[in-house]
């Protein structure tokens, strides 16, 4: 099974990357699923219900998210109404919808969790203790499960790689919106690497203008932030994985630039 997990779509640059370039991979390398992270995908900050059915109309069948998901009031609902938009898992209890889910992608179930660090970020649920319990759930249902663990911390996510190696078939890490270039198959099957990256403009800070960006860092005074126009490019991850074991057989950087 091909995996195509897109690193973070930011804003309507993102988008339009995304809506020329994931139906043109998933044509040409023969994708079996596709997921991406979209909790910047409105305007740079949040998930909105139009900008979430753009996305499932380009290809992606899993929409997983972050800190920002919370970013826009009307994501609750479409938390509620959809297991294939997912929020971190680890969320306290109470919190309105899935972290994770299981999608049916041509007779093969395919497990995709989304979890989140705290080093830098909201002091949450432990992520390692909340992908032992789901883990255990899922493997009863198939042997494909992928995380996207969305943090700040590079050793929080390389540690959470090791911890799953051989328990799943692929810790992808988002949020950071920088692609490492640390991609490898740990010693027992799974797939691992730092940070997809982030497909958007990528003449900015991270997404964002730069001047808009400078002018926070420099001042700090608030800023309001929009999303950069210049150099769009598309970020993301091919995993090839064994659907009997579950074990990745290969993970494959994607760099391209787009055109219009």
């Amino acid at each position: 099974m091909n995996v195509l997990f897109v690193g973070d779509i930011f804003g309507r640059p993102g988008k339009q990357v995304a809506s020329h370039l994931i139906p043109k991979i998933r044509r040409e390398r023969n994708i079996d699923c596709c997921i991406a992270n979209g909790e910047n995908a409105a305007g740079g900050f949040g998930l909105t219900e139009t900008t979430a059915q753009k996305m499932f109309s380009y290809g992606v069948d899993v929409i997983t998210s972050g800190n920002h998901i919370w970013d826009r009031r009307e994501v609750e609902t479409l938390l509620i109404q959809s297991d294939r938009i997912l929020r971190p898992a680890n969320y306290p209890p109470g919190v309105p919808g899935n972290g994770y889910t299981v999608i049916d992608m041509g007779g093969c179930a395919v497990g995709v969790v989304n979890l989140m660090g705290r080093v830098f970020l909201p002091p949450i649920d432990c992520p390692f203790r909340v992908a032992d319990d789901i883990i255990a759930r899922l493997r009863e249902l198939t042997t494909i499960i992928l995380i996207d663990f969305h943090a700040e911390g590079t050793s929080e996510k390389i540690a959470l790689g090791w911890y799953l190696d051989g328990r799943v078939s692929a810790v992808i890490g988002t949020h950071t919106h920088v692609m490492t270039a640390d991609e490898r198959i740990l010693p027992n099957g799974t797939a691992y690497i730092t940070d997809v990256g982030m497909t958007g403009p990528h003449d900015s800070v991270i997404g964002v203008r730069v001047d808009q960006s400078i002018a926070r860092i420099m001042t700090h005074v608030p800023v309001k932030f929009s999303p950069a126009e210049e150099n769009l490019k598309f970020n993301a991850v091919i995993v090839d994985i064994d659907e009997e074991s579950g074990k990745a057989r290969s993970i494959e950087r994607i760099i391209e630039t787009y055109h219009e």
